[in-house]
């Protein structure tokens, strides 16, 4: 390269504002950036042109919601690139044909990435595809996309051994996660242990592998061995433990990945936050939020919505909604995600009006925001426009409901006292009702003390899951508030009999930026006798403020206090009662 051609690529180069990690780059940017680009005639030069249709072709997708207008631009900036390649004063380079395989290997068809493919081999200027060509062909079949097929992961496979660059470990790394998104992890681990020496990138990639696939013992053990360990390897161990509901591994292994001084990304962050929210640790996700603000961390849709979940189930949703209305681009899974945790919340009405001005915004719903909407329906008692939401679905929108959905509308109709309607619902439900149905009514019959109807909705839940033991626990419930005791010992006959056990109760409580779980029975905390002994102290001092507890749901007829005594040790349910009483009388007094 000349001097004076390398002082046109990197001086006072335009295509350097084609970064839309800074902020977003839409068509009208290209289209003055291209022009500039013709007037001083930069793009005569075959190497700055291959740059331009590079940075023009990989700023499409992105995340965004189909509906946007972020969407839409960059599937015609997809467009645009392919016109510059057909149109190009250039014969095509191997490097244009791979930032184009690359592009659409990222987008709503992945499978298109095989037309480029096929223009390199048919080039008359006798291409020949490199370790890039096939790390993005790989990743096309991978991509998830409606077209992408394990089959066509095959071909790409044996076109990358035909051709010698298998051994890449961009390629092997690429073949690795492709088999593994498919479900193949056998195949995934044939294909790693064909390497006699793994370097890091492929013992990254099977570790991410393992850990997506819930082998989260097998990942750890993988990661534990590894000589080195990049950012990358410390994001999929992290995910991998979230992903499971191994939540306090998840942010002590982030604890260690800080220690040992490793770049965080916002892939660390966003599983970070998905841990926080998991244990409710608020504080902990608190100081991710600070350390996003503290690194001027762009807020990408992912990672805000991380946020706007986190802190909408540790009890913020003041704060969450806060993050919302400052996100610069917001896809339908944030809208979602801000609406359930309004709902979540008891905000039903103001869930519905972020719903219309979603669509206000262009955005069209989906199944996951349809689940937020009913259940805002559901907690501000709107029946009649639950049921008109209920029903746009599939007349609207094209959407077919799921069990969730049939399970917020019996929910609904439950939680307003329409019990009867709610069976009327249930038997006409298209499918099979399943045990998320049958225990919203089984909730509604505890709520409204129904013994009749609660059987039946307990009799038809254990038909489709005999091992529920939510089942039994609900029916108890409601046999104790009706003091009919022989019933509840009749539940628990029945649960030993069925070998059904119920799972204890578990409080968790964020102490200092630490988290700690208590289960019942459970005496294993280091500071258990000091915490027996406040637990009586505050019993005692609610008792003299005129705290008396609700000792009607406990499963058997026990003397009054023994029975308070069963509630004060139920962490799981107690603790957060007691913790609301408190402030009540502080309140109060």
């Amino acid at each position: 390269m000349t001097a004076s051609l390398r002082n046109v690529i990197t001086r006072h180069n335009p295509i350097t504002l084609l970064d839309s990690s800074c902020s977003p780059v839409t068509l009208a940017h290209v289209h003055q950036i291209h022009a500039q680009l013709l007037v001083h005639g930069r793009l005569n030069h075959p190497l700055l042109f291959v740059q331009f249709l590079a940075a023009v072709a990989l700023l499409s997708p992105g995340n965004t919601a189909p509906s946007s207008p972020q969407h839409r631009d960059r599937q015609l900036l997809l467009l645009y690139s392919q016109r510059l390649l057909d149109y190009s004063p250039h014969p095509p380079t191997t490097f244009a044909l791979n930032s184009l395989i690359r592009a659409h290997s990222r987008g709503p068809d992945p499978a298109s990435a095989f037309r480029f493919y096929r223009r390199l081999l048919c080039s008359p200027d006798a291409l020949s595809p490199d370790r890039f060509t096939f790390t993005f062909l790989v990743g096309a079949c991978g991509g998830g996309g409606p077209s992408s097929s394990a089959a066509a992961g095959a071909i790409a496979h044996a076109a990358a051994l035909r051709r010698g660059f298998v051994s890449d470990p961009h390629v092997h790394s690429s073949l690795i996660r492709m088999y593994a998104q498919f479900g193949l992890l056998d195949a995934a681990r044939r294909v790693y242990d064909e390497l006699p020496d793994p370097d890091l990138v492929s013992r990254t990639a099977m570790l991410g592998a393992l850990a997506a696939a819930g082998d989260i013992v097998l990942a750890r053990e993988l990661f534990d061995s590894m000589p080195r360990r990049d950012t990358i390897a410390w994001n999929a161990m992290i995910a991998g433990y979230s992903q499971v509901g191994r939540s306090r591994e998840a942010l002590e292994l982030f604890s260690s990945m800080q220690s040992e001084g490793v770049r965080v990304s916002a892939a660390t962050l966003v599983s970070v936050l998905t841990a926080c929210a998991h244990l409710g640790a608020l504080d902990q996700g608190r100081w991710v939020h600070a350390y996003v603000q503290r690194n001027r961390l762009r807020v990408t849709v992912t990672l805000g919505t991380a946020l706007v979940d986190m802190y909408s189930k540790c009890g913020d949703v003041g704060r969450g909604m806060d993050v919302f209305r400052r996100m610069e681009e917001k896809n339908v899974y944030a809208w979602s995600t801000a609406m359930s945790g309004l709902a979540m919340h008891g905000a039903g009405r103001e869930c519905l009006d972020l719903f219309e001005l979603m669509k206000e915004r262009g955005v069209l719903p989906t199944g996951v925001t349809f689940v937020s909407v009913l259940r805002g329906c559901s907690v501000a008692g709107l029946v009649e426009e639950g049921r008109r939401h209920f029903d746009s679905m599939r007349d609207q929108y094209g959407i077919d409901p799921w069990h969730e959905h049939y399970g917020c509308m019996v929910d609904m109709y439950g939680r307003a006292g329409r019990l009867d309607d709610a069976v009327r619902f249930i038997d006409s439900m298209p499918i099979e009702p399943h045990a998320g149905a049958w225990g919203a009514l089984l909730n509604a019959c505890r709520i409204y003390r129904n013994v009749e109807m609660g059987e039946y909705a307990m009799k038809k839940m254990v038909e489709t899951e005999s091992k529920n033991h939510g089942a039994y626990v609900l029916l108890s419930n409601i046999y104790a508030e009706s003091r009919n005791w022989g019933g509840v010992n009749d539940v628990r006959e029945s649960m030993k009999a069925k070998g059904v056990r119920k799972e204890p109760g578990c409080s968790v409580i964020e102490v200092g930026g630490e988290v700690h779980e208590f289960f019942v029975g459970d005496n294993s905390h280091p500071r258990y006798g000091e915490i027996e002994v406040m637990l009586r102290e505050m019993s005692r001092r609610l008792r003299s403020a005129g705290y008396a507890a609700k000792t009607n749901a406990v499963m058997f007829d026990i003397e009054e206090e023994e029975e308070e005594d069963a509630l004060r040790r139920h962490g799981a349910e107690v603790g957060d009662r007691l913790r609301a009483d408190c402030l009540g009388r502080g309140r109060e007094h």
